[in-house]
């Protein structure tokens, strides 16, 4: 099954990691700018702005040296980035920033086209106000360390905020014992338990199974014999497939994934709490037609 590989607060080691990957492509960005540089100032002041024309100028330009010389010149930028390391880390900074751009657009876009699907659908199991004016929705798996992590801050913003309605998207995907627990909580979910049997099985230390789901099931109150027709029923089946799939569409690949309005959190950063109550009042704010 996939494993979890959801965002994590970056460390210093990471982005060193990140940056030294991002030599190569500087070594060959450069030489080709040294390569094509004199001949580009000939196309004028224009030339940068022309969708394609740089591009397409350094990559004809490049061609025309012979091996020696593009390793005379890979070798004069090997030196410079030697001495001017910062600059990997700049590239490194732009770089994210773009893709993080990019995502961002690419978020509001199928959360434009999935709104319904994915804050008001009928069978998803949900926390707080049912009727709240912000909804908050949460990809996870039982076995998720990432989510178990998260859960105290997910806890406290619906006992915190009375106007929140956060929807719980079981999406098992880390372990193959998580999907049954998944069964067992959306069937706890028919008989109005969700919310009590959902926080006991998040808070389980070590391996969450089907057993440890429902002796927790049996301790809430649950009427068992019901609960394991249900848990078995189209009605519980359908719901894991419609948010593996909705998850697919969404390019949601790992656990824990928040999405609030257009604004998505990936994995579960330290200051989770402040991210979403943060963009819950913005939206209050500048409103949310789907929230």
């Amino acid at each position: 099954m996939p494993s979890n590989d959801h965002e994590t607060p970056k460390t210093p080691g990471t982005r060193n990691r990140a940056a030294l990957l991002a030599i190569p492509a500087l070594l060959a960005a450069g030489a080709a700018l040294l390569i094509a540089g004199p001949r580009l100032a000939g196309l004028g002041p224009n030339a940068a702005s022309a969708p394609g024309t740089t591009s397409t100028a350094i990559a004809g330009e490049a061609a025309n040296f012979s091996d020696e010389q593009k390793r005379s010149i890979e070798q004069i930028v090997k030196e410079f980035l030697i001495k001017n390391p910062e600059v990997i880390v700049e590239v490194q900074n732009a770089l994210e920033a773009k893709q993080e751009r990019e995502q961002n657009e690419k978020t509001k876009a199928l959360v434009a086209e999935n709104a319904k699907e994915i804050y008001r659908h009928p069978n998803a199991a949900f926390a707080g106000n049912p009727n709240g004016d912000i909804t908050v929705v949460e990809f996870f798996d039982y076995n998720c360390g990432y989510c178990k992590r998260a859960f105290g801050d997910i806890a406290k913003l619906v006992e915190k905020d009375k106007n929140i309605r956060v929807v719980f998207a079981d999406l098992p995907i880390i372990r193959d014992e998580s999907e049954p627990v998944s069964r067992i909580a959306l069937a706890a979910r028919i008989q109005g338990k969700y919310w009590e049997v959902h926080r006991e099985l998040i808070a389980l230390k070590g391996l969450v199974n089907e057993a440890a789901a429902l002796k927790i099931a049996e301790k809430a109150g649950l009427d068992m014999d019901k609960l394991k027709t249900d848990m078995n029923s189209a009605e519980v089946k359908g719901e894991l497939e419609r948010v593996k799939a909705l998850a697919k569409k969404m390019g949601i690949n790992g656990t824990p994934h928040f999405l609030v309005g257009d604004r998505s959190v990936g994995g579960a950063p330290e200051n989770l709490f402040e991210l979403l109550e943060a963009h819950a009042g913005e939206l209050r704010k500048s409103g949310c037609s789907y929230c």
